[in-house]
């Protein structure tokens, strides 16, 4: 028992609930003795297709479940994810499209694997169930559960009290994922805290067809790199677990010092006690937080692309952010002279109209306002973007800051424009 408690306390590690550390540790007893690995349960609906670290949250659980010996039962919502969970909505979920799940399933297939054992993975379809109830079956699990329970969930709860309208599919959707659980016999369920409501309903409807609830474990939402919102793709905010080790090596370097210890705690396998040590440490000034984002990177880059790969990054990282030099293998970008004034008076106010010179040895010299470089260079979408790239010191010509987002001024062909600290570019004027 005293193996199964040590195994308890790994499994919970960076959890925030779950129902109940009892149970768990009975059911990872009785695997024990049974010699049967517990199956352990992980549904996706395939409407975000790039795994973040916000996603490898839950996974990297998964993975120590596997770790000790169990089952991962990676499910793809192909079928509920035609319904449109309403978790988190304040209004109806589209539905997506058989080809919008089918794609966002394959690439699902295809990242998993960098953090789980295909060994001890079976990813499944619900669809291979949901798809063949009959109207009967479907009435009988609605039977279950009541519409007073359902309207416990808060965001069910608002909608009704505003007369907002519920639509009764989306009343179907935690009950069929309940029904995954059930078809498949699962012992654990992981997930978000946003699947609370969801995990604890398939608890209630287990009981109802005569099986031991699931034993469930939800996961952090984790804070993206703003510091402010839950990682998400679609607000910049986050860290892709297949991006090149020095992209990931820095973004995780612009992190919020305050959100250093969750990030050791839910992205690394560094020790806790480690992890503690350090935020006592950053909190009492005895350790700059600097030096442990770097840890914290390294570690992070070496789980998704090796130690080596991990150093070569942060060594990219000082030579190029610390000491200021421009690396050696900068892409080029031809830009046309006749574009540097192309903009609308709207867009660009106080453009000055270009000024091509020629310089020593026949080089091309054009003034330009710098925004619109920016964009030239594609470094920037717009130059409202521009401008606030500028403004916020994240620009450089020739490892010169630039400060003045209204400045024009005379651009050597050649010059490197660098917007960050790994984004670079080497103009190259042409007529």
């Amino acid at each position: 028992m005293g193996e199964v408690r040590e195994q308890v306390e790994l499994l919970l590690r960076g959890t925030v609930g779950v129902w109940s550390p009892e149970e768990l540790e009975r059911k990872l007893g009785q695997a024990g003795q049974d010699g049967r690995p517990l199956r352990v349960k992980l549904g996706a609906d395939p409407s975000a297709p790039d795994i973040h670290l916000g996603h490898a949250v839950v996974l990297r659980k998964l993975r120590q479940f596997q770790d000790l010996g169990h089952q991962v039962l990676f499910i793809i919502g192909d079928f509920t994810g035609r319904i449109g969970d309403p978790s988190g909505r304040s209004e109806t979920r589209r539905p997506l499209t058989e080809e919008e799940v089918r794609a966002n399933a394959r690439t699902y297939e295809e990242q998993v694997y960098r953090i789980l054992d295909p060994e001890r993975t079976e990813i499944l379809f619900n669809s291979s169930w949901l798809g063949r109830l009959n109207f009967y079956q479907v009435v009988e699990l609605c039977s279950h559960y009541t519409v007073a329970r359902m309207l416990e969930r808060d965001e069910f709860a608002a909608r009704y009290r505003e007369g907002r309208p519920i639509s009764i599919h989306e009343f179907l959707y935690p009950l069929a994922q309940a029904y995954d659980s059930i078809a498949t016999r699962a012992d654990v369920e992981l997930g978000g805290t946003d699947q609370t409501f969801n995990f604890l309903l398939t608890r209630d409807v287990m009981r109802e067809y005569g099986l031991e609830p699931q034993v469930v474990l939800t996961m952090p939402l984790l804070v993206g790199l703003d510091g402010v919102q839950k990682m998400s793709k679609s607000l910049g905010n986050y860290v892709g677990i297949t991006e090149a080790p020095e992209q990931m090596y820095g973004k995780l370097m612009s992190l919020p010092d305050h959100l250093i210890p969750s990030y050791f705690e839910l992205c690394t396998e560094v020790p806790m006690v480690e992890v503690r040590a350090m935020a006592r440490d950053m909190e009492a000034g005895q350790l700059n937080p600097r030096l442990a984002k770097m840890r914290l990177a390294r570690e992070i880059v070496a789980l998704y692309h090796g130690g080596q790969a991990a150093r070569e990054a942060e060594e990219r990282f000082v030579r190029v952010f610390s000491r200021r030099e421009i690396p050696a293998d900068v892409p080029e970008k031809t830009v046309s002279i006749s574009a540097v004034d192309s903009g609308t008076v709207s867009e660009a106010a106080g453009v000055q109209r270009r000024d091509t010179a020629v310089g020593p040895e026949g080089e091309r010299r054009v003034r330009v306002w710098l925004p619109r470089l920016l964009v030239l260079a594609g470094l920037a979408s717009s130059h409202s973007e521009a401008r606030r790239l500028i403004a916020q010191g994240g620009v450089r010509l020739d490892g010169s800051p630039v400060t003045d987002p209204e400045e024009s001024r005379t651009v050597p062909d050649g010059t490197v424009v660098q917007v960050g600290w790994r984004r670079f570019v080497r103009v190259r004027w042409i007529p």
